[in-house]
């Protein structure tokens, strides 16, 4: 490469607090940002990762930015985006947060309880016309029908340069470790099966796809 990429990397899932000790989330494991977070300092990337909560430790010699609910990382994202050449949304955002905190328990001696729930910002979609010029972005896809129309809808839909595709049913599970099938689709029509892949190995040419978008012309 004939520069040092700078690379803005999210990971894992994120918590939203329903009261003190209650929360949404999702199964994602963080995994597959993290790899991609070491693969890419083994490159010599500048490497910024920002997590929700995860069982893994950080790469050494990234910068590690901590958070727990969608607001924290659209925050964060928004305010390091400028210092990035690519950005991969690799976390799983949760869509919906509660429309209320209790900052008490909320007793199971209630006989009903109703949650309300509202949608979060869309971190990628907001992104993709900020600063937009000469920048990599990266988004994943999660279905359980329609893999690749979905995945090739939202592509278009975000304004990527390149989406992972993932499927997920009761045969298949996308999260944590094992190898795993995923499509990548880029902005040039182009689409690449990885059939049953370490997620080591799927990283590696997520990033091999990401070098090839940023020196291939638009």
């Amino acid at each position: 490469m004939t520069k040092t990429l700078r690379i803005l990397i999210t990971a894992g899932p994120t918590i939203e607090p329903i009261d003190p000790v209650r929360f949404i989330s999702n199964r994602s494991t963080g995994l597959m940002g993290y790899e991609l977070a070491r693969l890419a300092k083994k490159r010599r990337y500048k490497v910024i990762l920002i997590s929700g909560p995860t069982n893994i430790r950080p790469p050494k010699g990234v910068e590690f930015l901590p958070i727990e609910t969608a607001g924290q990382m659209y925050k964060e994202v928004r305010q390091n985006i400028g210092k990035a050449d690519i950005l991969v949304m690799a976390s799983a955002v949760s869509d919906f947060r509660p429309l209320s905190f209790s900052k008490n328990k909320i007793k199971k001696t209630r006989k009903d309880f109703t949650l309300k729930l509202i949608r979060n910002r869309d971190i990628l979609k907001s992104v993709s016309n900020i600063g937009r010029k000469n920048k990599i972005l990266v988004g994943f896809s999660l279905e359980t029908k329609d893999v690749l129309k979905n995945a090739a809808d939202k592509l278009r839909d975000k304004n990527l340069d390149l989406i992972v595709a993932n499927k997920v049913s009761r045969y298949i599970i996308p999260f944590g470790k094992g190898d795993k099938t995923v499509y990548l689709l880029d902005n040039h029509g182009r689409q690449n099966k990885l059939y049953k892949w370490p997620k080591t190995r799927i990283a590696s040419a997520i990033l091999d796809t990401i070098e090839d978008l940023c020196y291939t012309p638009n």
